[in-house]
Formats: structure tokens, sequence, C-alpha cells
């Protein structure tokens, strides 16, 4: 810019020359005018190199960082619109939340008693029984919903078991169909879960079976709480058959530690319904393949029921102990109310390193070997020992007492396969079936081993 205005100046400088010598020739006005002209010119030009030399001192403008562009993220692949797991069977979920997945167990055992002469006649002795054949399908349906259909078709019959219809997105859930009601910690807790082969004497005595009604539950951290009107189990509703039933069972279940603790109890209340009802309590030796009972009330008029059960667990390492108790009164018009107790007390260990019994929502859950035979290991092994007493004698109805010693022996070899091997001791008192020589009271021994497999 600087040569441009020194060609200014000089030509600024070539043009005073003529105007000098014109200047003689011009007025004094014009003279004036002409001076105040060059002038101003002058002071642009001085203005313009002002400005150059301040833009010269000025530092060399930063060049501008082009911004490097972010990464891209990955490409995001798709979720498949289905998935298919495993859990003993096959498992089939969709994106949206809907599973779906068959389900069934089989249980073959060989059982026998041995008892006084006179007392079981043809129907002692070993035999072999599937004991159950499960078979059904249990899934998901987006929304929150639930549902499951089984059925037991061993010994050439069916009977539903667990059908029913859930609706519960969060910890309160409320359930239509058959299902258990909610009488305890043994009866709650699966078969394929169970200590020994057959439950508590008085689960079977008292008539603890599946029924249709509606029913609620609430399952917090250390809280479940259980809820239900039902009718009767499935394959004995009628036309005239109208009993009604309210169950409710409340479980404390704080973890402490590695320490699991289980404390609860239940309530039952049953109208029949019918000026003519009766009601049975009686129970098998611990083997379900002889239909002999020892203990038994015969049929009772009743016209309801009312029953009370505690319970208390704890499992801490492989280390488990749990026992009931429950009271189940018979309410009967014109004379007195007979009340039956039946419990249990029992302590087991698991003998495999790092295994033990598993505790979930209240009930007793599956044994999964840490070292399966899969695996090169041996399985989890475990041993039980339980005291379990029935009365059923009061208010002048003799029905039996019964007490036996139970042992047993678990192997589960991977996780949904089980053998279990189980010996007791009883020791009757008024049986209702007497010895060859008339003798009611007397001792029994049973023994049996279940072979097992569920999906």
């Amino acid at each position: 810019m600087r040569p441009t205005l020194i060609a200014a100046c000089l030509a600024s400088s070539m043009l005073t020359m003529p105007a000098t010598a014109h200047a003689q020739a011009m007025t004094a006005e014009e003279a004036a005018a002409l001076r105040a002209e060059l002038a101003a010119l002058k002071a642009q030009v001085q203005t313009l190199e002002t400005r150059l030399d301040a833009a010269i001192a000025q530092p060399a403008p930063t060049p501008v960082a082009t911004p490097t562009p972010a990464p891209s993220a990955p490409p995001v692949t798709a979720k498949p619109a289905t998935e298919i797991g495993w859990k003993g069977a096959p498992e089939i979920k969709t994106a949206d939340g809907s599973s779906f997945k068959p389900r069934g167990r089989i249980q073959l055992d060989v059982a026998g008693i041995d008892a006084p002469d006179g007392v079981l006649g043809n129907r002692g002795g070993t035999a072999t029984e599937f004991r159950r054949v499960y078979l059904g399908v249990d899934g998901k349906i987006p929304g929150g919903f639930s549902y499951r259909v089984e059925a037991d078709i061993a010994n050439s019959s069916v009977e539903l078991t667990d059908v029913y219809f859930t609706y519960g997105p969060g910890p309160l859930s409320v359930t239509v169909g058959q299902i258990k009601p909610f009488w305890g910690l043994e009866d709650m807790t699966s078969d394929l879960f169970l200590s020994h082969l057959e439950r508590s004497a008085f689960t079977s005595a008292f008539g603890f079976e599946r029924r249709v009604g509606l029913s609620a539950q609430y399952k917090g951290k250390a809280v479940l709480l259980q809820g239900g009107v039902f009718g009767d189990n499935a394959a004995d509703l009628n036309d005239s058959n109208h009993s009604i039933g309210v169950d409710a069972r409340a479980v404390f279940m704080p973890k402490l530690g590695d320490t699991q603790l289980h404390l609860g109890g239940s309530i039952h209340l049953r109208d029949l319904n019918n000026p003519a009802g009766t009601v049975r309590y009686r129970a098998r030796p611990f083997v379900h393949t002889t239909d002999v009972r020892l203990v038994d009330t015969g049929e009772i008029d009743v016209s309801g029921e009312r029953g009370m059960g505690l319970e208390a667990a704890v499992l801490a390492g492989p280390f488990h102990a749990a026992g009931e108790g429950y009271w189940q009164t018979a309410k009967r018009d014109g004379a007195a109310d007979p009340t039956y107790f039946g419990g249990y007390a029992e302590v087991g260990m698991v003998l495999t390193k790092g295994d033990k019994r598993s505790y979930k929502d209240g009930v007793f859950d599956r044994l999964k070997p840490s070292n399966p035979i899969t695996e090169g290991g041996i399985g989890a092994i475990e041993v039980n020992a339980r005291y379990d007493h029935l009365d059923l004698n009061d208010a002048g109805i003799v029905g039996g007492r019964q007490r036996a010693a139970l042992l047993s022996l678990v192997w589960a070899p991977i996780e949904y396969i089980r053998l279990t091997a189980s010996y007791g001791r009883l020791r009757i008192n008024d049986a209702r079936i007497a010895a060859a020589g008339g003798d009611r009271d007397y001792s029994a021994d049973t023994f049996g081993l279940r072979t097992q497999i569920d999906f």
C-alpha cells in the first residue's frame, strides 16, 4: 500500500507546479480555494499512512484450527426378534417381552413298607411307581402378565396341577386359577426340592392340595405377604360342592450376611356350605407306593375348618434347619370341635465343597452342584435327618398317633437330575389297622429311592 501513497504524493506535487504558475494569473479568491483543497488532500494522505503503520504493527492473525470430526459411533446391531435360551428345556423369548417354555418332571419311585403281620395284607412289600409325570408350559405376555398350564399324567390318569394366570409388573401380583393355597413352608416348596421322598405327614393328613381361586401376593426384600379366596380342587368342583375358604400367609425373611432366616405363619378358614359335609384326616406312612393309612380319623361330620401354622428355618452355608407346626380344628355342629396337630423338625448338611441348599421367595429352592459330573466332579450330596409328629386323637375321635424318625441322602449329579434315598422308622399308637394279634400300638419301617428329572 505504501507505493500507492508515494505515487499519490508525487501526483500532488506535480499538480502544485502548474497550480503555482497559474496562481499568478488567478485572483486572490481562487488561490485561497486551491490552497484549501491541497491541504485537505495532504491530511487524507497522512491519515492513510497512519492507518497503514498501525496495521503493520499488529501481530499476524492466529490461524483458525479446523475442528476434528468426532469419531462415528459404532453401528447399532438390531436386537434379534427372537432368542432361544436353555433352562432345562428350550425357552423362547421375543423382543417385546413375551416368552414360552415347555416344562415337566418325571419321578420314578421304588419304595416299600414293613409292618407287623395283618397290617398290610397284599398292599405292602416293595413296589415301583411313577410318582409324578408332569407336562405343561409356562410363559410371559407383554404388560406384566404370565401364565402356567400343567397336568400330572402318571399312572394312566390326568390331573390338573398348576393352571393359572397372573398379572404383576411389580412387587404386587394377582393370580386367578388353580394354585396351592398358602399353607406353609414345606407345602409351598416344590416337590422337586424336598429333602425326603414325601412331605411331612400333616400336609397330606389335613388335605393340603391345589385349589381354584383368586389370590394376591406382595413380595418385598424381606417380607412376603400372600392371601386368597379359594373353592376346591378342580377335580372336585361340581354342582353340589360350594365350599369356600380364605387362606393367608406372612413371611419375614431377612438375610444377615451369608445367613438366611425364615419366620412365618399361616391361617386357614373354610366353610363347606353343605349340611351333610364331611372331612377325613389320614396320612400314608411316608411312601406313596401303598394306599394303607395307619392313622385315620374316618369320615367326620363338619361344617367347616380352622387352621393355623407356624414355620421357621435358617440356612447358613452348607447347613440348614427347619421346622413347622400346624393345628387343624374341625368345626362340628352340636359336638365338640377336635383340634389335631402335626409338625416336624429337621436338620441337614450339604457335604460337597462349595454347595448349599438354595432359598428363594419364602421357600426352599434347587440344589445346584458347583462341580457337576459334566465337568469332572461328583455333583452335590446332601444328608438330612427329621423328626415328624402327627396326632389325630382329640374330642373323642381316635385317629391314631404317628411319630417318625427319617433319614435321607440326596445326590444331584447335575442341576436337573436328582436321586433321593430315604428311610423311616415309625411308631404308631391307636392305629387304624390292628396287627394280627389285635395290637394297635406297633412300629413300621419304610424305605424308598426316587430318580427324578425335570425341565
